[in-house]
């Protein structure tokens, strides 16, 4: 049966191949994203469908042969550049990059021309990426944050995507079929200028892009970036495989005991639910771990294959299957790092989609994952990709997250260079996510006294953020030197950062402020457990937003429009008030952002009433995040993640560096879009709100709260300087 299958298989793939990038199927199964298991495609359904495809694709060949060369004949005639090439360098900050010149670090960026980059409102990954995409403000595009309110309700969800399952399924036994195919639709409105591009004949390659996933058709390849999930439908789930007494579980992961029989330990991998069973009790993979103490090493064997294990190193990707039933396998890859063997301590990281044999479409077209897994192995595809929440609970050190963060990027550089190699007119784009995440685990080690160093050594990490600053300037001298003459190279950042040592439960100061009320009885809990809804009228959710309790809107909503006019003024002026007992002296919440202040658009309704912009070293607490009620209002920050973005936008701005002069001299995120399609001479849509940087500026810009870097004033306590300023010598305050 496997060699009649493979035989079809590659019958089809023969077929295909002439015909430009017909999807690759396994004949099994497609990951549908958090939250709604697998849908299932037999192996006969698979081939019939693509064989189906495969006849279209060669009755049309003709018209699209000639549509295509009609359309490469006028694609560049307006150009003023046949090749634009964006290194995006994910929360590279203004004031260290000009820190890191002053000192010598940074020669490849120093070269380039450069004007700060204004972010969006809020400093957020998944908003200004959506921005940079489509040139929209965030009520255009519709993002505002991680989570959203999943109203009418009041937990949260991912503000990216959302998943429906199959209406029908059909019952076989202990088995359930699905009827038709999920539907994952990505949220973020807006169309993305490579799509603008690619109806004009010119072909872009889009490499981990944030806020990609589902992937978007249009003429070019793309591998989707954050919000990708692991196979288990999570935003990335660790396992740590532990005989010590501990807790069950820790955030961001799970703790699994085991006991160690002699040198030898026996146990299972979880994946994904069983989509075939009513229980959807969860698929395992067991595996051995053989231990030699003298040598202070262990054998990891999983699936057949078997990684050596020392030093704390992680091991290389090792790819294990999961089977559901009716020949259904779903395939992964995991990485395993040694802790200790005494106790015996192992890390499994979340299990990725296999790129060779992704069980979702993570790429456009499937294919190009394909592509890259077999020209270069294995390699991340979880979104959020470099394990943040191992280093936070100290499941994983420094140095294992080091380790695991720079084999990420170096997968990426592979990908970056070979895209940047085949395409030799259009667009490249690729976003590299390290210099991002290092920052946010090791922004402790430029503060001696961060509350996060406690019980953490400091000294020998002390230039882990130099360092990297130091080797992406390395990676963009590296770029220049695969540019041809004619080509524009930009390299930007979606936002800067600050340090973040204290924390704010909103919730918690919105229950000791009266507008959160809970039941009689109940202390609370994580996601507003004992909350009474018919007297509350504000909630707090994800990292800069306050919501009203909204009637008609949320289910248990007592706030009416003329009210909520009143409750934004009222919670804006107390929120101003606002002293941390430890800070007397200083102002934790910079400004905050009603609706009048928020850039309108189609979408603004979906926004928070409030956002909150912090100043330097807050940000809101963990548990406030997550709707939790109780504890103090201000805590310490303890966790490895030391530093962020989410603070008022002025304080944040990103970079921009490019081989052209700019005509303009100071930025937004939102002008990349209408930018970049001025250089291949494409008109932008008028929906886009952002202008042109190089030659003629016909559009004003039009303030948003992040440009006010540009012009708040020095006299102002929570103020920085500007980069000009920083330009010109006060280099040593960064």
């Amino acid at each position: 049966m496997n060699r009649t299958r493979n035989r079809r298989a590659l019958a089809l793939a023969l077929l295909a191949a002439p015909l430009a990038l017909v999807a690759l199927s396994s004949p099994a199964e497609a990951y549908v994203g958090p939250g709604a298991g697998f849908a299932l495609a037999t192996s006969l359904f698979v081939v019939l469908g693509a064989v189906a495809l495969a006849g279209i694709y060669l009755a049309i060949w003709p018209i699209r042969l000639a549509w295509r060369t009609l359309l490469g004949r006028r694609a560049f005639k307006d150009a003023k550049t046949k090749r634009v090439v964006i290194l995006g360098l994910d929360g590279l900050d203004v004031r260290l990059a000009e820190r890191y010149m002053a000192e010598g670090r940074m020669p490849n960026l120093q070269k380039l021309n450069f004007v700060p980059l204004a972010t969006t409102l809020p400093a957020l990954s998944p908003v200004a990426w959506s921005t940079f995409q489509t040139g929209l403000d965030p009520a255009g595009h519709g993002l505002f944050d991680f989570l959203r309110p999943a109203r009418p309700h009041y937990m949260a969800e991912l503000s990216s995507v959302t998943t429906t399952a199959p209406a029908r399924m059909l019952k076989l036994g202990r088995f359930k079929i699905p009827l038709g195919k999920p539907k994952t639709r990505l949220r973020r409105r807006g169309v993305p200028f490579w799509k603008i591009l690619g109806k004009q004949g010119i072909f872009s390659a889009v490499v981990r892009v944030p806020i990609t996933f589902p992937p978007e058709k249009f003429r070019g390849v793309s591998l989707s970036g954050m919000c990708v999930p692991d196979i288990r439908g999570t935003q990335g789930t660790f396992t740590e495989f532990c005989d010590a007494s501990g807790p069950d579980a820790s955030e961001g992961g799970v703790r699994v005991p085991v006991t160690v029989n002699g040198d030898r330990v026996e146990a299972v991998l979880t994946g994904p639910p069983n989509p075939l069973t009513d229980k959807h009790e969860s698929l395992t993979q067991p595996f051995s771990v053989a231990i030699d103490r003298a040598a202070g090493t262990v054998d990891v064997t999983i699936d057949g294959e078997t990684e050596r294990l020392k030093d704390g190193l992680h091991s290389e990707w090792m790819e294990v299957t999961f089977k559901a039933g009716l020949s259904v396998k779903i395939k992964g890859i995991v990485r395993f790092a040694l802790v200790s063997l005494d106790p015996f301590r192992l890390y499994a990281s979340p299990v990725h989609f296999n790129p060779e044999k992704p069980a979702q479409p993570i790429s456009n077209p499937p294919a190009y994952a394909v592509y890259l897994g077999k020209r270069f192995g294995p390699c991340a595809t979880l979104g959020l990709a470099e394990d943040t929440w191992a280093l936070n609970e100290r499941v994983i050190d420094s140095a294992q997250f080091l380790e695991g963060s720079y084999k990420i990027h170096a997968e990426r550089e592979k990908h970056f260079f070979d895209a940047l190699e085949k395409v030799r007119k259009g667009l490249v784009v690729c976003v590299f996510d390290g210099s991002d995440r290092i920052q946010h685990m090791f922004f402790r080690t430029l503060s001696d006294d961060h509350p996060a160093n406690r019980g953490r050594r400091l000294d020998e990490y002390r230039d882990v953020i130099p360092d990297m600053y130091q080797k992406m300037d390395d990676l963009v001298g590296r770029t220049v030197a695969k540019l041809k003459k004619d080509d524009t190279l930009l390299v930007m950042s979606d936002h800067g950062f600050r340090n973040f040592s204290r924390g704010i439960n909103l919730n918690a100061w919105l229950r000791q402020e009266g507008f959160l009320v809970m039941k009689e009885g109940h202390e609370g809990g994580q996601w507003y457990e004992g909350v009474d809804w018919s007297k509350t009228t504000a909630y707090a959710l994800g990292l800069s937003g306050i919501f009203l309790n909204r009637k008609g809107r949320e289910q248990h909503g007592i706030v009416g429009d003329k009210l909520a006019s009143e409750l934004i003024r009222a919670i804006k002026d107390k929120l101003a008030e606002l002293r941390d007992p430890e800070r007397p002296d200083y102002v934790p919440i910079r400004r905050t952002f009603g609706p009048a202040e928020i850039p309108p658009g189609p979408y603004a309704d979906e926004a928070p009433e409030i956002m909150v912009g912090y100043n330097d070293d807050y940000r809101i607490s963990w548990d406030g995040a997550v709707g939790d009620t109780r504890g103090p209002v201000f805590e310490d920050n303890v966790k490895a993640w030391s530093g962020d973005h989410c603070v008022d936008p002025a304080l944040a701005p990103g970079v921009l560096y490019s081989n052209r002069k700019f005509t303009a001299d100071q930025a937004n995120i939102r002008d990349l879009a209408p930018t970049t399609l001025d250089l291949f001479g494409v008109p932008a849509p008028a929906v886009m709100k952002g202008r042109r940087l190089f030659g003629d500026n016909d559009k004003p810009p039009s303030p948003t709260p992040g440009d006010d870097y540009f012009t708040m004033a020095r006299d102002d306590a929570a103020s920085e300087p500007t980069p000009a300023v920083a330009r010109e010598g006060s280099r040593d305050d960064a």
